[in-house]
């Protein structure tokens, strides 16, 4: 199948036809679904899919419930409805917009243009998400990690991934996956501990139109879902004992049936589980059982703790801030008096915490530098000297200023003349190409804040009293444009 497929749903005949000449009009493939209760298997691959137009899909609750699945897939479909609908469903959650009907040539041609920039910025997100997910560390614990998974991925062995919450366990997972012969395949995860006991089973199963209330069309499971890849079974300690029976009879047999289903579907997924409990204490417990355990555990692979490998701390700043440059939500620098004390800092909550405050410092100083007295108190550690191993990685951790566009301009800038008469700051007359404003004020307000600086000699407190703000104002706007301290 190409990737320019158009997936129609839509019970009423005359229109389907009406729509899929318009759509191959436009060059592309109409997939039509006759029967919306069987979307999923007339849809085929919904990677092929470039958007997904939903008629009438029988009556209102039939028709929203379809609307669900297909935004909420991983997939990431791009999905228009017709304006011929109850606003109700015409406007539902996460659909990109709605046709009139008839539809003409040209909303039809820039709703395919909507849905694919949707789709680049949705697979732009993914390439971003993929930069964060590789093991970042140069420890032995790591190193060790990273052996593993180069002895493990293009196996067909199951992987019990264990650690604490927040070390990077579904990291390991997708690189396990990525650096399989599965990895062209669906890598679908399936956290245990946040779906109710009563709906995993339908959750990992799918189950058959009817076959239990609220069951109003069949659906796919994620056993189904992932297909020739990997199923990844987050927090597997949290699993319900019954569940745990069926999931053992999978393993063993490498079949099952959807709930209500009388067909035999095979099985053909590699399954990697991870969790941060003691598996031999619930067993112990009688909370889980020791055959399904053994099942799990072919290949264990421990997750160190993130106060049990200091010496990666430089490296996961560096790779958090890279990451927030490339998703364009500004950038910060870490002096290494503050990166040492990250490194003291015992990190109860992992990786996630340091994410977690490494954001919160790029929106507290926007293309700022960070130093110790910078930090949330609660991460201002002092003690004693570091190993010889933390302290050069430390050295090798970006410190140097960050330099945002305004300062570009500002290289060969004379100071600044202001009018006496009414305080503002004048230009003889526009270029002829125009300017950016927003630029402009940006570069203005650097150099007049150089220039105060130059006059204070270098003094913050007296720079603030010329500009008529507060000093802790000045000190934020010096920080965003990277002007240093007299004597820093």
């Amino acid at each position: 199948m190409s990737a320019n497929n158009v997936l129609l749903i839509d019970v009423d005949e005359s229109r389907r036809e009406l729509l899929s000449t318009l759509i191959e009009f436009i060059n592309c493939h109409p997939v039509i679904v006759h029967d919306p209760d069987l979307w999923f298997e007339d849809a085929g691959d919904l990677a092929d899919i470039v958007m997904a137009i939903v008629g009438d899909a029988g009556d209102k609750y039939q028709t929203k419930q379809l609307l669900r699945e297909l935004v909420n897939h991983e997939a990431r479909v791009p999905v228009f409805t017709l304006e011929l609908l109850d606003s109700e469903v015409r406007e539902f959650p996460g659909t990109l917009g709605s046709l009139r009907f008839p539809v003409k040539y040209p909303q039809l041609s820039n709703a395919l243009q909507q849905a694919t920039v949707y789709r680049g910025q949705h697979e732009s997100r993914e390439q971003g998400q993929s930069q964060i997910r590789s093991l970042v560390g140069n420890s032995r614990a790591m190193k060790a990690v990273q052996q593993m998974i180069d002895q493990v991925s293009d196996s067909e062995a199951n992987v019990l991934i264990l650690g604490e919450s927040g070390t990077g366990k579904e990291v390991v997972a997708r690189n396990l996956h990525h650096y399989s012969s599965r990895r062209s395949k669906p890598f679908v995860p399936v956290n245990c501990g946040a779906i109710p006991a009563e709906l995993l089973e339908s959750e990992l199963f799918g189950h058959e139109k009817g076959s239990f209330t609220g069951a109003i069309t069949a659906r796919k499971g994620r056993f189904e879902m992932a297909e020739g890849g990997t199923l990844f079974l987050d927090e597997i300690g949290d699993m319900p004992l019954p569940m745990q029976v069926k999931l053992l009879r999978v393993l063993q047999e490498r079949t099952y049936e959807r709930i209500g289903g009388n067909k035999t579907l095979v099985a053909n997924v590699r399954v990697l589980a991870a969790t941060h409990r003691n598996l031999e204490h619930h067993i112990a417990d009688g909370r889980f059982r020791e055959d399904l355990f053994y099942r799990l555990n072919v290949f264990p692979i421990e997750m160190p703790a993130l106060r049990e490998r200091p010496e990666d701390i430089p490296l996961l700043v560096n790779e958090l801030i890279n990451r927030i440059e490339y998703e364009n939500r500004g950038t910060v620098r870490l002096t290494p008096k503050a990166i040492a004390s990250l490194c003291r800092y015992p990190w109860p909550g992992n990786v996630r915490e340091l994410a977690n405050v490494v954001e919160r410092l790029v929106i507290l100083y926007p293309y700022g530098t960070v130093d110790f007295d910078d930090l949330p108190e609660k991460f201002q550690v002092e003690g004693d000297d570091l190993p010889e191993f933390v302290t050069m990685a430390i050295e090798q951790t970006r410190v140097e200023p960050v330099k945002p566009a305004p300062q570009a301009a500002a290289q060969a800038s004379e100071p600044v003349k202001v009018n006496s008469g009414d305080g503002h700051a004048s230009i003889d007359e526009l270029p002829e190409e125009g300017l950016d404003l927003k630029e402009h004020l940006a570069n203005l307000e650097y150099l007049l804040i150089k220039q105060a600086l130059d006059e204070s000699a270098g003094v913050v407190a007296h720079a603030a009293t010329r500009l008529k703000m507060r000093r802790t104002t000045l000190v934020e706007k010096m920080r965003k444009y990277g002007i240093q301290r007299e004597g820093e």
